[in-house]
């Protein structure tokens, strides 16, 4: 205390009171989040008890990450500690979520041996929003969709939402799908090949058919082409050509079902890079039967 009898302390009596340096307090008073009670006679500020419980919940305010314009609401009451640390916690979670992407990229580029061209494009790809992210699907949906208005509504939305969001703890090879399944998106030769199946789902509906009527063919051909795998029917055999009559009908175009489904591999690799984005140990279950599906068309192209 100073020695005028005031019981009033200096900047280097509270320094001492609390283990903060002069500097510290100081700087402190200067930006107005310890305002002295009065002044010596010297000029010195001088603090009050009261100055040393503030200076207590400016320290513990600071060292929760707390910026000085917060910590300034918070003790002029325009703001309560419960709001300001709901809205850091909301802070240090994007950090953190942002920290783990860093992570997963460096580790992605450690096991690719990724050239510094190469590091770029994956940390920019990787650190885009949600909404960038959904943004790169949705030019993609709107180019393939694009006049085909007899298409199955629920083929727009599977496509529009499959493998947009990575976790928030992404492993590498999730990172890595996502930077491969983006550049994809973009991909002249795809986009035409999920133009093509787009078209064919459109052919045969009419603005009358109901949605969710592809997840019920989708459903009969995974039954069917699945069982006949589980058989050990080849696609090349005679059964093969009735389980396609069946499936499709015997007056099918079946060269023009071949053209709508025979995809190519990029394709496949869309629903792989999908299925690990999604965090699936295996590709989806029908990649296989649409494979046999298709050896069997060109098997057995029909009359």
């Amino acid at each position: 205390m100073t020695d005028d009898g005031t019981g009033l302390l200096t900047i280097g009596e509270l320094a001492r009171a609390t283990g903060l340096t002069v500097r510290t307090i100081r700087y402190w008073s200067d930006e107005g989040v310890l305002t002295p009670l009065a002044r010596s006679s010297g000029g010195y500020r001088l603090y009050d008890s009261e100055g040393v419980a503030r200076l207590e919940l400016i320290r513990t305010l600071r060292e929760l990450g707390l910026g000085l314009a917060d910590v300034r609401r918070v003790l002029a009451g325009e703001r309560t500690v419960a709001e300001v640390a709901a809205t850091h916690v909301a802070a240090l979670d994007a950090q953190i979520r942002a920290l783990k992407v860093t992570r997963a990229v460096l580790s992605t580029v450690a096991r690719r041996g990724s050239t510094a061209k190469e590091m770029t494009l994956m940390n920019k790809l990787a650190r885009l929003s949600a909404a960038q992210r959904q943004q790169i699907v949705d030019d993609f949906v709107e180019e393939i969709f694009h006049g085909l208005d007899t298409a199955d509504p629920w083929i727009r939305e599977r496509t529009r939402t499959i493998g947009v969001q990575l976790p928030d703890d992404p492993t590498p090879e999730q990172v890595d799908a996502w930077v491969e399944l983006a550049e994809l998106l973009q991909n002249r030769d795809f986009r035409a090949a999920m133009r093509r199946r787009i078209e064919f789902n459109a052919a045969d509906r009419t603005p009358d058919t109901p949605a969710g009527t592809s997840a019920t063919f989708l459903k009969r051909l995974i039954e069917l082409a699945g069982a006949a795998r589980e058989r050990g029917v080849a696609p090349r055999s005679p059964e093969a050509d009735a389980v396609l009559t069946e499936l499709f009908g015997a007056d099918a175009d079946r060269t023009a079902v071949l053209h709508g489904l025979d995809l190519g591999d990029q394709v496949a690799r869309y629903r792989e890079l999908a299925a690990v984005i999604k965090g699936e140990s295996e590709p989806p279950r029908f990649q296989q039967e649409f494979g046999w599906v298709v050896e069997a068309l060109k098997a057995w192209p029909g009359r």
